[in-house]
């Protein structure tokens, strides 16, 4: 007899350790997904095209919140969290909940869920969301371009949409994909920058088919990991970074830890903007929980497109959606570009609108930097209005999403990124070198 299987999920992982672990399974039947995290993504269907013969009506997608009467309903066995930047008290409650109503609780490794690449794979890593793995991996990337390699990037999946079949495998190689591809503000925010270095990305939740395409184009594969998620490509060197203005969550979050302990090096990020004994009390952290990992530390530098705009003016701050709300931020890019150029943040919640009002009432901690929330058509136009409604003299772009291409903002707009410090960059390139990459 088939065991019923539910997946927990957040769009991306699930889809993922359905296809590598289930799908291939003849005794197990996943009856259902759940899903929390990302607003929007419930009550869709995992198709049948992709589920494949054993599901002819695909599976259903439901919100997390009817786990305890789907596990009765659909005499379930089994549940498997799939989704990440959980911190470990929320996973135990999570398990205890599950293992009250009788089911059993699952976390899936590496061995069963990670495609192989027959070219060679960096994978970078963070133990929580915001930490600066985006800017790591391109540094990576240019490091590489420079050995006459040819770099595609390959990014954690991020599918958001109601039709899950196009959103299997797509290629990004300029910012006509987006519109092509039907992209959320989320997912524009971790591609755009990888076109703007000129490198193509790969995105999806089809693995076998995103390596197999990308290992076409390219002599090395970078992943891209997302939130502190796992990779989902096996790595040959695997970088995890790590934040010391959150010291103490490199241990706290799941599956960061794992991540954090299986690192062939550590960059710690940020070291410029963080307290010099925060520092210190990460590197001696992470030399505890993985003596054997390179330690590298890391500048964040700013990179601001027009700074004389900002000082002495009244400034709103958008910053990363995913690293302000579950990544627990309070502050980005934005916030020090600010700071640095005499400027005065403006508080947000003056302008707040329908599903933008909610994500603060959801994640008290905000305050002076306005999360770039975008997951649909309907939430980029409550984004566009609060922006719009809040009283400033210039709007400070911190997300790497280049709003102003999605949205018409009626006041001037300073873009603001961060890009990995040269020193760093240099060890990274002795690191890679020493393991043949480079």
């Amino acid at each position: 007899m088939k065991r019923n299987v539910v997946i927990m999920g957040a769009a991306g992982r699930d889809f993922h350790n359905f296809l590598t672990y289930f799908k291939p399974r003849s005794d197990v039947r996943v009856v259902a997904f759940t899903a929390e995290q990302i607003p929007g993504i419930a009550d869709r269907v995992f198709p049948a095209e992709l589920a494949g013969p054993d599901y002819p009506n695909g599976i259903p997608i439901h919100p997390e919140d009817w786990l305890v009467e789907l596990i009765e309903a659909l005499d379930v066995d089994d549940v498997c969290l799939a989704y990440s930047d959980l911190s470990n008290q929320q996973v135990m409650e999570k398990a205890a909940l599950i293992l009250s109503q009788g089911a059993n609780f699952l976390l899936l490794g590496a061995r069963d869920t990670c495609v192989q690449s027959k070219k060679p794979v960096v994978a970078i890593t963070a133990v929580r969301t915001g930490c600066g793995k985006s800017q790591t991996a391109r540094a990576i990337g240019e490091i590489l371009r420079r050995g006459d390699r040819r770099v595609v990037a390959i990014r954690h999946s991020m599918p958001y949409g109601h039709d899950l079949v196009p959103e299997a495998c797509q290629r990004f190689a300029d910012p006509s994909d987006f519109r092509v591809n039907n992209t959320t503000i989320e997912e524009e925010e971790e591609y755009q920058p990888w076109l703007d270095h000129g490198f193509v990305v790969y995105s999806g939740f089809d693995y076998h088919t995103i390596v197999a395409r990308a290992e076409a184009e390219a002599d090395i594969l970078i992943f891209d990991g997302g939130n502190n998620d796992l990779p989902m490509v096996a790595p040959d060197v695997m970088i995890t970074v790590v934040d010391p203005h959150r010291v103490g969550h490199e241990s706290l979050y799941y599956p960061g830890l794992s991540n954090l302990l299986a690192a062939d090096a550590v960059v710690i990020n940020k070291v410029d903007s963080a307290a010099p004994d925060d520092v210190e009390q990460l590197a001696a952290n992470v030399r505890r929980l993985n003596p054997e990992a390179a330690v590298i530390r890391a500048t964040s530098e700013l990179v601001i497109d027009r700074p004389e705009l900002i000082t002495g003016k009244r400034c709103l701050v958008i910053g990363d959606g995913p690293t302000l709300t579950h990544g627990g931020m309070k502050f980005g890019a934005g916030t020090l570009a600010v700071q640095r150029h005499g400027g005065e943040l403006v508080d947000p919640r003056s302008g707040l609108v329908g599903s933008i009002a909610e994500v603060f009432g959801k994640y008290p901690h905000l305050e002076s930097e306005l999360p770039a929330m975008g997951y649909g058509p309907e939430q980029i136009a409550e984004l566009e209005e609060t922006v719009n409604k809040v009283s400033c003299d210039v709007v400070i772009d911190g997300s790497p999403a280049n709003l102003g291409r999605v949205m018409k903002i009626a006041k001037p707009v300073v873009n603001v990124d961060y890009e990995l410090g040269e020193a760093a960059t240099r060890e990274l390139e002795r690191l890679l070198s020493e393991r043949g990459l480079s």
